[in-house]
């Protein structure tokens, strides 16, 4: 599995948001529904990676999304998981936990206290919820502009405590976030992890 810094504008990867978008608008009720299309991740505030096998063919994807920043215009310290979501084909074989892994790297080595995410309540959800747990999440009340929703779990992990990297731009640079980590069974039963 190669996980790298990827556009959520190719042909493959579009498919695959749009079918998590469908999965969530069909879970949620719409006011509830948080996910990014493909558009909204090509946000300078967005860095988007995707997990391919050795023929490059799409296994899944997620973005870390910049959230805010520091008093006096320091570097920013609060990421968010966005559009986590294994294909079809690809579930149970731990690229859930790859992604997760290589997500949580990046935001350590850019310094940041926190990573946290959004989820869903409903049972679809349960799978994700799991997953993020296994790493160290708790839930947590709503962050950045959420507020309390019977329909969303928020979750948040403290980073340990630290500074970007000499030269960080708030973007990966080559190879920074390219190999994935240790693999786990049925990583999240290819539920979506994120909105």
């Amino acid at each position: 599995m190669q996980i790298s810094p990827d556009s959520p504008a190719a042909d493959d990867v579009r498919r695959l948001l749009d079918e998590h978008l469908t999965d969530m608008f069909a879970t949620s009720p719409a006011e509830s529904v948080h996910a990014l299309d493909h558009t909204a991740l090509l946000a300078p505030s967005v860095t988007f990676w995707t997990a391919r096998d050795d023929d490059g063919a799409l296994l899944g994807c997620g973005a870390l999304k910049e959230l805010d920043d520091a008093p006096g215009g320091a570097d920013a310290t609060h990421g968010e998981i966005k559009s986590m979501r294994t294909a079809g084909p690809a579930r149970g074989r731990g690229v859930a936990s790859a992604l997760l892994d290589v997500v949580l790297a990046e935001a350590e080595r850019r310094g940041y206290a926190r990573v946290s995410l959004e989820t869903g309540t409903q049972d679809y959800f349960a799978p994700a919820r799991r997953l993020y747990a296994r790493h160290g999440f708790a839930e947590c009340g709503p962050f950045g502009s959420y507020v309390l929703d019977p329909n969303s779990v928020f979750m948040t992990l403290e980073l340990p405590a630290g500074r970007p990297a000499q030269g960080s731009t708030g973007r990966p640079t080559e190879g920074s976030a390219g190999a994935p980590g240790p693999t786990e069974g049925a990583a999240a039963a290819g539920a979506p992890a994120a909105s």
